[in-house]
């Protein structure tokens, strides 16, 4: 049988660890050796060390950061590089017979796996700019709760928590939230991109939450339409909707009104490809 590749493409904070993990529970081998819990993925990255380290050192090696929250353009993939990730592709392919990975910073290379995986197929995520820009504020911010809550003494936890904590996080957002805005339509404006370059029938780009509507379809279409193999397991069973960041009225810290207007045009393109 041939080898079926399935990449999970998303921005950060879309839900790519979730779907993953799901995914990983269908039967999909998602990675040997995968990124473990940390700030703000209490589950779990479910990102193959492998690419992720790949994609952390293409980023330090053109000069960006490799949390890859940029909006800059990734201009080189050196040859040590390239040649690295075609003999981790080559080895997942004589090890599995079905096999992906997920890690938000691969939306950063996508004309360099389209040329490396001509035949992958793309499950793409999609989440609101309004939630993905609160999550990732609320998930920075917490650094700062950290530095508090273990690192300073009572009297200095205590002002944090009542008096400080509150005043400094509008203080971050109005400070930030507008670079999260543009790295939101970067990463989707690579999607876009891509998507138009593709075959329709390589391609499925989901809203997480409908997963727990729409599961099984996803499941069949990745089995009868794309040749996986998988078995179906419940969405609902993994997803918890307290693990998500609730409301925030993002818009209220960014005066820029045409980057909004034009997140909203970018929001309209993507929905106009989602599955309903």
């Amino acid at each position: 049988m041939q080898n079926k590749t399935l990449i999970v493409l998303g921005m950060h904070r879309s839900g790519t660890s979730l779907i993953t993990q799901w995914l990983h529970h269908c039967g999909l081998e998602v990675g040997e050796s995968l990124l473990g819990p940390g700030l703000g993925n209490n589950e779990g990255h479910f990102e193959d060390t492998e690419f992720y380290k790949m994609h952390l050192e293409i980023l330090r090696d053109n000069n960006l950061h490799d949390s890859g929250i940029i909006n800059q353009p990734v201009t080189h993939i050196s040859s040590y590089h390239k040649e690295k990730i075609k003999g981790i592709i080559a080895v997942k392919n004589q090890l599995f017979a079905q096999w992906g990975w997920k890690d938000p910073r691969t939306c950063l290379f996508l004309d360099f796996y389209r040329e490396l995986l001509p035949d992958a197929f793309y499950l793409v995520a999609i989440r609101d700019y309004q939630s993905v820009v609160i999550s990732l504020l609320r998930r920075t911010f917490a650094e700062r709760d950290i530095i508090y809550n273990t690192q300073k003494g009572y009297l200095a936890k205590l002002a944090w928590q009542k008096l400080r904590r509150k005043q400094q996080f509008k203080k971050f957002c109005r400070q930030h939230a507008a670079a999260f805005l543009k790295t939101w339509m970067a990463y989707n404006e690579y999607i876009l991109d891509d998507l138009m370059k593709l075959s329709s029938d390589r391609y499925l780009v989901i809203n997480f939450h409908m997963l727990n509507e729409k599961d099984t379809d996803v499941i069949t279409h990745l089995n009868q339409n794309w040749g996986f193999s998988l078995k179906h397991t419940r969405f609902s069973a993994i997803y918890n909707e307290k693990l998500f960041s609730k409301p925030l009225d993002v818009e209220s810290y960014i005066t820029d009104e045409q980057l909004i207007g034009a997140a909203k045009i970018l929001t309209g393109k993507l929905k106009n490809y989602a599955i309903n």
